[in-house]
């Protein structure tokens, strides 16, 4: 019954974006790579947070409050914040330029050679760390809920991961590869509303398991049981200690929600200044009620599963699923599971595809690429390839003990140089583009050598590497804005309105912005232990 629960709704989905997205435009770039700019606030919304919303969270993230508490609020809280970021000051700059990827907006900005690194960054990044993550947390996700040993009656688990990553990356590849932004956008959108209904079913689900006497009933006695678990500024041996609020956590945040080719790509695509501000600053307020499905449950299933000798804390969310939820909304729950997986493993296979045609082929190696079907359709080859290597991959990481920290950890090594080129860009108009390339490569290269080069690693585990990313950040922009004024561009950059979309701001756009960051200054505080300030 669960099995056949998760193929309706898996096929529903993909049923109900054919009929959305069959008459699209699929044959040019701005119709496939953004969505003809046709995007509505509604589906950026979807789209921003399914493609942020996968296994690594679900399973990681409530794997870390397990052990962390509600501290570990602050991916989600924090990205809240940066949303308004986003949305009042990176996105009218975005559009302005009327770009489709962050590499062109930085060619706009310095040169042809600035666009070249980043794309290969990008592409290099997502198909050696994001893609085999997401099919991996993915696959051991998938495995635990529809309990697919029993199913499939295959007992080798090593066996059994790789034809589940297979399956997920198939699947995914295809909405990827054929559909373009849109369908990305639309599949998102509906997955999204089955994620946020099922993720408050099983919140709802496992505080009736702490209590039959009602969910408020329930916190109360998780805060009264573990007290040290709702304390917002964590302890110091925290994954996420209070200090590292203004440093690491912060900047790997800003860059996620601004900067992150995979990410914003659906924004670029938006009908207008309004509609994006509409659909980042939506996804904005539900980000900072994110705990509710993606903390919450980890410290229901410490509270449940605590004392167990031997528990992981990884296997908490997926332990606590089979045991609240009711056996016919299995099947359904599996669904949106995929549904997330599939959203972040397509979206970063359709921006790997949009990079590799716009900032490569076309830019690179065919400057006079005319047909824009031969430019499309060399990205999607090449998004096939890097798909087959993920699925390759992806396997292999079985092993790893905190997945949520490890993905953090290497996206450090290059969400950090790009958004100090990026935000040096912005901010120092006579900065030139050979400091911006140096400043690329070189942080990249002093990120590998601090997680990785023995001696300077045990430097970096001492200071923590949170800190070891604000540092480096601090440095590469210090650089920037030095070398502006020893060698300055001739005239300052000139920020020219591409007139492809307009630029009219929502009117209610500051509002709500300072809403959620008020909201999130608000909750820290309330959930504030400050006597633990000194451990």
């Amino acid at each position: 019954m669960t099995l056949v629960t998760f193929l309706f709704f898996t096929a529903l989905v993909g049923i109900l974006t054919w009929i959305l997205t069959r008459k699209d435009d699929h044959g040019t770039s701005t119709g496939y790579f953004l969505a003809g700019r046709t995007l509505t606030g509604g589906f950026i919304a979807g789209s921003l947070l399914l493609t942020n919303l996968s296994t690594e969270q679900l399973v990681g993230l409530n794997g870390t409050a397990f052990s962390d508490g509600i501290a570990v609020m602050a991916w989600e809280v924090i990205a809240g914040a940066s949303l308004v970021i986003m949305a009042l000051y990176f996105l009218p700059k975005y559009l302005r330029s009327g770009i489709a990827t962050i590499p062109q907006f930085l060619e706009e900005r310095f040169n042809a050679e600035t666009r070249t690194i980043t794309s290969f960054i990008f592409i290099l990044a997502y198909a050696a760390i994001l893609l085999p993550i997401i099919l991996y947390t993915g696959a051991t996700g998938l495995m635990g809920i529809l309990d697919l040993k029993e199913i499939t009656g295959i007992q080798n688990e090593s066996t059994l991961l790789w034809i589940t990553v297979w399956f997920i990356g198939i699947v995914g590849s295809i909405y990827a590869i054929f559909g373009g932004l849109r369908t990305v956008a639309v599949s998102d959108t509906i997955n999204g509303f089955g994620l946020l209904v099922g993720g408050i079913m099983i919140t709802f689900f496992a505080l009736n398991a702490v209590s039959d006497e009602g969910i408020f009933k329930a916190l109360g006695e998780l805060k009264e049981a573990h007290p040290e678990k709702f304390n917002s500024l964590g302890s110091s041996e925290s994954s996420v200690p209070w200090h590292t609020l203004f440093t690491g956590i912060l900047l790997l945040n800003l860059f996620y929600w601004t900067t992150n080719q995979q990410i914003i790509q659906r924004t670029f695509g938006a009908s207008n200044l309004k509609e994006g501000q509409k659909g980042v600053l939506i996804a904005g307020v539900f980000k900072v009620l994110a705990p509710i499905i993606l903390v919450l449950p980890g410290i229901i299933a410490f509270h449940l599963y605590g004392s167990q000798e031997g528990f992981k804390p990884d296997h908490a969310y997926g332990t606590l699923v089979s045991a609240v939820l009711p056996s016919g909304l299995a099947g359904f729950f599996a669904a949106v599971m995929v549904g997330a997986i599939l959203s972040s493993f397509n979206s970063a296979l359709n921006s790997t595809a949009t990079l590799f045609s716009l900032g490569v082929y076309k830019h690179m190696i065919k400057h006079d690429a005319v047909d824009e079907r031969k430019v499309i359709n060399n990205g999607k080859l090449v998004g096939a390839v890097v798909a087959v290597l993920a699925m390759a991959t992806a396997p292999l990481l079985a092993g790893q003990e905190h997945i949520f920290g490890y993905l953090q950890k290497m996206n450090g090594l290059y969400f950090i140089p790009i958004f100090s080129v990026v935000l040096a860009g912005l901010l120092f108009r006579r900065a030139g583009a050979l400091h911006a390339n140096i400043a690329l490569v070189t942080g990249c290269v002093i990120l590998l050598a601090g997680y990785f080069l023995p001696g300077f690693k045990d430097v970096v585990e001492k200071v923590h590497g949170f800190h070891f990313l604000g540092i480096v950040f601090a440095g590469l922009m210090i650089y920037q804005f030095v070398m502006s004024k020893v060698s300055p561009l001739p005239e300052p950059w000139e920020h020219k309105h591409s007139g492809d979309v307009d630029l009219t701001p929502w009117k209610w756009a500051k509002p709500v912005g300072i809403g959620i960051v008020v909201f999130v200054v608000v909750l820290y505080l309330s959930l504030a232990d400050f006597s633990t300030l000194g451990g």
